[in-house]
Parts: C-alpha cells; sequence; structure tokens
C-alpha cells in the first residue's frame, strides 16, 4: 500500500509539473507568434518607412537571418549543433562577389555560385563532422569558422585580406531588368530571395526529409538499427545548411556591395546560435525571425550604449537559456518522471519503446 501511495504521488506531481510546463510552453508559444507576426509586417512595410540607412540595415540583417535558418536546420532540426555556419556564409559571399565583379552581375548566378561555394565548403569539412556529435561538434565547427576567417585574411589575391572587396557592382535580379541602384530595390530583393529559400526549406521539411532528420535526432541508434543510412543523411543536411548559408552570403554582397573577413567573426555565429534559441531552435520561420530580432538589437545596442552591446547581448544569451521551457524541461530530465514500470509488471518484463512512426526504409 505504501508502496502504491508513492507511486501515486509521484505520478501527480510529476503530472503537475509537465502541465505547468505546457502552459509555460504555449505561452511561450503565443508570444512568438505574435511577435513573429509583427516582425514580418514591420519587414514588408520597412522600405516606405524607414529611412535609406535602416533600410540598408535591414537587408544585411535579413541576410543574417537567412543564415539562421541554417543553424536551425542543423541544431535544432537534425540534432547537430554548430557554430561554423558563418564559414560557408563566407564562402558565399566571396564566390558571388568574385562572380559579380569579372562573370556577371545577375542575382540569380550569384544566388547559384555562392551557394555551390557553402556546399562545397561543407563537403570538405564533412570528414571532421561526420563522426562527431553534441559538444566535440559544436567546437569543431566553431574551429571551421574561425579557419575560414582566417583564410579570408590572409588570401589577399582572392578575398582583399583584412581590407576587403569593396566597390562590387550592383546586382540584376534578372536578365534585362535594371540594377538595384537604391538601397530599397536591393532590400526587397533580399526580402524575396530569403522569403523564397525559407519557404523552400519548410516545404522539404514537411516530407519525408524533415521525419528523417528529426527521427536521427531523437534516436540516432534506432534509426540505424533500423536500415537507414544515418550517415548519409547527416552528411546531405550539411551540404544543404551549407547550401542555405552560401546563398546569405551572396545576399549580403548584394544589401552592402562590401564584404571583409570582420563580417564572419565569433560574434556573428554567437548571434546566430542565440537568435535560434529565441526564436525556436526546431523552428525555421522562429529562427528567421530570432535571427533578425537579435541582428536588429545587437546593430540598436551599439549606438544606444557605445561598448555595451556585447555584454547585454552576452546576458541576454543566459537568460533566454535559463528561462526558455525548453532548457527548463532538459534540467528536469531524470528528476520529474513517472514511474518506470506499472502496477501490473512483473518481474522480466521488457517495456518496449514506441517505434519512430511515419519513417520508412
Amino acid at each position: 500500500m505504501r508502496d502504491r501511495a508513492v507511486r501515486a504521488l509521484r505520478v501527480t506531481t510529476w503530472s503537475g509539473r509537465r502541465a505547468v510546463d505546457d502552459v509555460r510552453e504555449r505561452a511561450v508559444r503565443l508570444l512568438r507568434v505574435t511577435v513573429a507576426a509583427a516582425v514580418l509586417v514591420g519587414l514588408v512595410a520597412a522600405p516606405w518607412t524607414v529611412d535609406d540607412y535602416t533600410v540598408a540595415l535591414l537587408a544585411r540583417t535579413l541576410a543574417l537571418g537567412l543564415v539562421a535558418v541554417s543553424v536551425a536546420l542543423l541544431t535544432g532540426v537534425a540534432g547537430l549543433p554548430t557554430l561554423g555556419q558563418t564559414a560557408p556564409y563566407a564562402a558565399g559571399a566571396y564566390a558571388g562577389a568574385v562572380v559579380g565583379g569579372q562573370l556577371s552581375d545577375v542575382g540569380p548566378v550569384h544566388l547559384l555560385v555562392a551557394a555551390g561555394a557553402g556546399a562545397a565548403l561543407a563537403v570538405v569539412a564533412l570528414p571532421l563532422v561526420l563522426p562527431a556529435r553534441g559538444v566535440v561538434l559544436l567546437m569543431i565547427t566553431l574551429a571551421v569558422g574561425e579557419l575560414a576567417v582566417v583564410l579570408a585574411g590572409r588570401w589577399t589575391s582572392v578575398t582583399g585580406g583584412t581590407d576587403g572587396l569593396a566597390g562590387i557592382a550592383a546586382t540584376r535580379p534578372l536578365w534585362g531588368l535594371p540594377v538595384l541602384a537604391t538601397d530599397r530595390a536591393r532590400y526587397l530583393y533580399t526580402l524575396v530571395v530569403v522569403a523564397v529559400l525559407a519557404g523552400l526549406v519548410l516545404l522539404v521539411l514537411r516530407g519525408r526529409v524533415g521525419l528523417l532528420l528529426r527521427a536521427g535526432r531523437d534516436d540516432e541508434a534506432r534509426l540505424r538499427a533500423s536500415g537507414h543510412r544515418v550517415a548519409a543523411h547527416v552528411a546531405g543536411v550539411h551540404v544543404a545548411a551549407g547550401a542555405i548559408a552560401g546563398a546569405a552570403g551572396s545576399l549580403l554582397v548584394t544589401a552592402q556591395q562590401y564584404v571583409s573577413p570582420a563580417d564572419f567573426g565569433f560574434d556573428t555565429s554567437a548571434l546566430l546560435l542565440l537568435g535560434v534559441v529565441v526564436g525556436g531552435t526546431a523552428s525555421v520561420g522562429g529562427a528567421l525571425v530570432g535571427g533578425v530580432l537579435v541582428v536588429a538589437a545587437r546593430d540598436w545596442l551599439f549606438g544606444a550604449l557605445p561598448g555595451q552591446a556585447p555584454l547585454v547581448l552576452g546576458l541576454a544569451f543566459v537568460v533566454v537559456a535559463h528561462l526558455l521551457p525548453t532548457a527548463r524541461r532538459t534540467r528536469r530530465a531524470g528528476r520529474a518522471r513517472p514511474p518506470s514500470a506499472p502496477d501490473d509488471a512483473r518481474p522480466g518484463d521488457v517495456r518496449r519503446p514506441p517505434a519512430v512512426t511515419g519513417v520508412r526504409a
């Protein structure tokens, strides 16, 4: 009787905590949806409501938001934490700048070449990232990102070194159309491309690919045991995320017509990860909005609090990581679990976990 009463108390306590967490998560989800809607409306209306300087900053912010989408694809959807998406971002930016200055000024050409450069860099890094997981993978991707910045600063014949590449020709959105000569035109082009690419990512993740990536995130060993080629999935998502980040690099060049290694430092990687956490690690749209919000806040803080912006953003990261419901549930794992066996369980019974649903070989 006593054991049964203790078990009932544990179930009641666990259920109460779950109920509180569910209410908090619904409130946070509602807040995120509201903020996301407000941000999207503001982004659409921005070219007609703010000055040209702010429009130019927002175009650059949108490019970083697309990089945040690639971070969310790896970190939240596939369960592969990363701090190195600035590497394919830089590869795409420099590839787009070189093509724009020597071969073609057409935007789709820049995007394809930049996406190819980002994907190629991801392929080169695959031997390092494929066998790694967790914190080890995080450190490896950070090292890859930092090596890319060092290479960009020293390969002066292509990248211009630490001085960067300036005076890049204006982009033409399509063949036969005039070049994007104003900040508003460049912003609208960037907004359309980001919306299309983010929409394509969402569309792909709604199908079998998304199911496989989430299944690998939740239980990689079971997915491998069921006959799926997990290494191929991991390689594919790394290359796809590299291509997305590379395309974002092309948009950065279009927006500011200048690129330098300072655009791809560790502070950018940390900001992107913070934006993904704020927007929701498993949400592509939330990552885009979160990345835009965090970068915009950074730019505003640099003007409002000179020299203090990194400190404020660091404190914000700590607060977000500890107060979001997902982080709280992770810290409670193992402390608030239901009884491991039902009342009628007998010695020797094995409770099998539910099979991965929606995934077939």
